[in-house]
């Protein structure tokens, strides 16, 4: 069955949750209850919800003096705005004064489509990771998402979570996920020739070209790094010593991403080759995320293409 149910509305189901016995738990919002899915969370616990309006910065900033004052904060903005307008607020209220402050970026990537670079967040992950103290996940599926905010629920340190807008395909059968760690990538299948390294959206994409290139007799690994920071380089570093090629694919620019990250480890501790599958340094094509994978060959088409050197 195909899943209707998008990341965000399984964080708000699992603030929800906590919510009713945690009156600790607060949300704050920048006018993006309806984008992030946390209209029933304001509806529901309208004591524990703040609504700034379209003030990112000072979202934030709220955000992180109601963390001193010993609440467990959860702002939500698109990762557009979030990730620019607010990165001095991230750096110096959230990171470097250590609140315990978990941002969610919405409708990140290139998931708010048509309405084109002002509303991308292409960046984001460059801007936020190169700041000290600031830990980042892409969840990859609705599963996923869930063990990864009940596993931040018990942690009090900062946070960014990037999330895309629509529903994504299922990579894991349930929330019930085998090994999973939140700063742990998972592997999803093992292979002997390539090794692919995905994170949020992209990693549907990855597995499934892992499965056509089998049937070309090209074995894939495939690794979902759902925390780009810290890295899981231990992980990464195994399951590249067994193969001949890497390739990393991301919803991101070329620099400052999942796929310079592995570059830089890989090049300093087990030299391979290695190509980074990416978003171009440019405004990307307007249009719907699968659309735009497409046209850039970051979906399944796209990657066994690069791996066959096509």
């Amino acid at each position: 069955m195909k899943n209707n149910i998008a990341n965000r509305a399984v964080i708000c189901d699992v603030l929800m949750e906590h919510a009713a016995r945690d009156r600790d738990i607060v949300v704050l919002c920048s006018d993006s209850r309806g984008s992030a899915s946390l209209a029933p969370f304001a509806d529901a616990f309208p004591d524990q919800f703040v609504e700034v309006g379209i003030a990112e910065q000072s979202l934030v900033s709220t955000a992180a003096g109601l963390a001193r004052c010993g609440k467990k904060v959860y702002a939500a903005s698109p990762a557009s705005f979030l990730s620019t307008r607010s990165i001095e607020q991230i750096k110096v209220d959230v990171a470097y004064s250590h609140t315990n402050v978990k941002l969610i970026g919405i409708s990140g990537g290139v998931s708010y489509g048509a309405l084109g670079m002002t509303h991308h967040s292409a960046q984001d992950i460059a801007a936020v990771t190169s700041i000290p103290g600031m830990r980042v996940f892409l969840p990859s599926d609705r599963h996923q998402t869930r063990c990864l905010f009940e596993a931040l629920l018990e942690d009090d340190e900062p946070a960014y979570i990037r999330v895309g807008r629509n529903p994504v395909e299922d990579l894991y059968p349930s929330d019930d996920i085998p090994g999973f760690s939140k700063h742990g990538a998972t592997l999803l299948r093992k292979g002997d020739d390539v090794l692919l390294i995905a994170t949020g959206e992209l990693v549907r994409g990855a597995l499934d070209a892992a499965a056509e290139l089998e049937k070309s007799g090209i074995s894939c690994c495939v690794l979902d790094v759902h925390c780009i920071k810290p890295l899981d380089e231990q992980t990464i570093l195994t399951a590249a010593a067994s193969v001949k090629r890497v390739f990393t694919i991301e919803e991101h620019v070329p620099f400052g991403g999942l796929g310079s990250m592995v570059s830089q480890l890989l090049g300093e501790k087990r030299p391979v080759p290695v190509r980074n599958l990416t978003l171009p340094d440019a405004p990307v094509i307007t249009g719907t995320s699968p659309e735009i994978f497409a046209y850039y060959g970051l979906d399944c088409a796209g990657i066994c293409k690069a791996v066959k050197g096509e």
